[in-house]
């Protein structure tokens, strides 16, 4: 009978162990992901990713992404101080006579007057040709018009038919400056309409989600408060301001932490809050495999493989760490300048670390997760090693368990 020594075995199990791409695996090798940047064709060389070993000035150069910005988008110029009437407006029209007797007064009996020298034109909405109706005036153009202007227009045409009129319009709905405000605010309107209530306007014009802007300026942070505030944690909350046919979507962290980013908003402007939890994927050898939320404002590569569970002892490669992201073709241009998959806006990059590197504990510290990364923590080469020789000894043991019952029997 022929005995196997533990080199022989060693020895089939490398031999063996180009069957590995046939076992289980949580995913490729570190080598495997290197190899595979490149894809042979008939051609030559395909690139399918950069592969970027992370450093110091990596993670600097990183800190230069370009990010969305409301203030570069949209600039930030306060509205004027006395807004024009537009169309939708709801207005109420008083009008005050010198004398009774007159076309908006009551009559004087005894040579007492009997009521009231005024008279209150029932609300009106400004119609879509911009005008409203006064008796004995006619139809008034009102839209585009201060309101100073248009109480001066109603006067002088009343004049010589009214006893000295004086004129006062109230905007008691001006739908025509409002925001519109969508998703995550606590309660869409609510705020607005207190505070028409406040100003004894009529509420029930103020519909869903618009706020009305006041004559002082609001800024993006007001507009929010005036509509509920935010629903949703404000470290998952994005801002997605549009204006004509631009659209920028900022988180309202960076608007809370940089005040220039809280601008003034413009009548018409449409603002929406999404809630966008913060996640990463963890991959590979971690101590968790699942979709894991940032659970704050951001979080480092430190951060993300302690919420992960850390690599695992007996079975990660401290070599074999990456981050797997689509980084803007700007940022990948500081980074490999003469990369051939500049062509596209955004490029498929593999950030690699080497945990095995001290230096590396203070880089991940330092390196910023992006919301939807996935880390990956490739298995070590000794693992594959391990599940050839698994299966080795899956098929050898009844072999051998035979064999002995054999020289027992004999």
């Amino acid at each position: 009978m022929v005995r196997v020594g533990m080199p022989a075995v060693l020895a089939m199990a490398c031999l063996v162990g180009g069957c590995s791409s046939f076992l289980p695996a949580a995913g490729p090798t570190a080598s495997a992901i290197a190899d595979g940047a490149d894809v042979a064709t008939d051609q030559g060389l395909l690139a399918r990713y950069e592969i970027i070993d992370v450093d110091a000035a990596v993670v600097e150069a990183l800190r230069g992404r370009p990010l969305d910005s409301l203030l570069a988008s949209f600039g930030d110029r306060r509205p004027s101080v006395q807004p024009v009437i537009g169309v939708g407006d709801a207005v109420t029209v008083t009008i005050w006579e010198a004398g009774s007797g007159g076309l908006f007064s009551a009559p004087m009996m005894g040579g007492l007057s009997t009521g009231s020298k005024s008279s209150s034109i029932p609300e009106q909405i400004v119609a879509r040709d911009g005008t409203i109706s006064v008796p004995y005036a006619g139809r008034i153009k009102v839209a585009g018009k201060r309101a100073p202007d248009v109480q001066a227009q109603i006067e002088q045409e009343l004049a010589g038919k009214a006893i000295q009129p004086q004129v006062l319009l109230t905007v008691n709905s001006p739908l025509s400056t409002s925001v519109t405000v969508l998703g995550e605010a606590a309660a869409p309107g609510g705020g607005a309409r207190l505070a028409a209530a406040s100003r004894g306007g009529p509420v029930s014009n103020l519909g869903g989600g618009r706020v009305p802007l006041t004559e002082k300026g609001d800024r993006l942070l007001d507009v929010i408060a005036t509509a509920g505030g935010v629903a949703a944690p404000v470290n998952e909350t994005f801002v997605r301001l549009s204006r004509g046919s631009t659209t920028a979507t900022v988180p309202l962290t960076a608007v809370v932490s940089n005040p220039r980013e809280n601008i003034f908003l413009r009548p018409g402007d449409t603002l929406t809050l999404v809630r966008d939890p913060q996640t990463f994927l963890a991959v590979g050898a971690t101590g968790a495999n699942y979709e894991i939320p940032f659970s704050a404002e951001g979080i480092t590569l430190a951060q993300a493989l302690a919420k992960s569970g850390g690599l695992r002892d007996v079975q990660a490669d401290p070599a074999g760490v990456f981050v797997f992201r689509f980084e803007p073709a700007s940022v990948v241009r500081r980074l490999h300048p003469n990369s051939p998959l500049l062509t596209s806006n955004f490029v498929p990059v593999v950030y690699r670390i080497n945990m095995r590197d001290p230096n590396s504990l203070f880089v991940s510290q330092a390196f910023r997760m992006r919301n939807r990364d996935l880390v990956y923590v490739s298995n070590a080469p000794f693992t594959e090693v391990q599940k050839v020789l698994s299966v080795f000894s899956t098929v050898t043991s009844p072999i051998a368990s035979g064999a002995s019952l054999y020289s027992a029997t004999r």
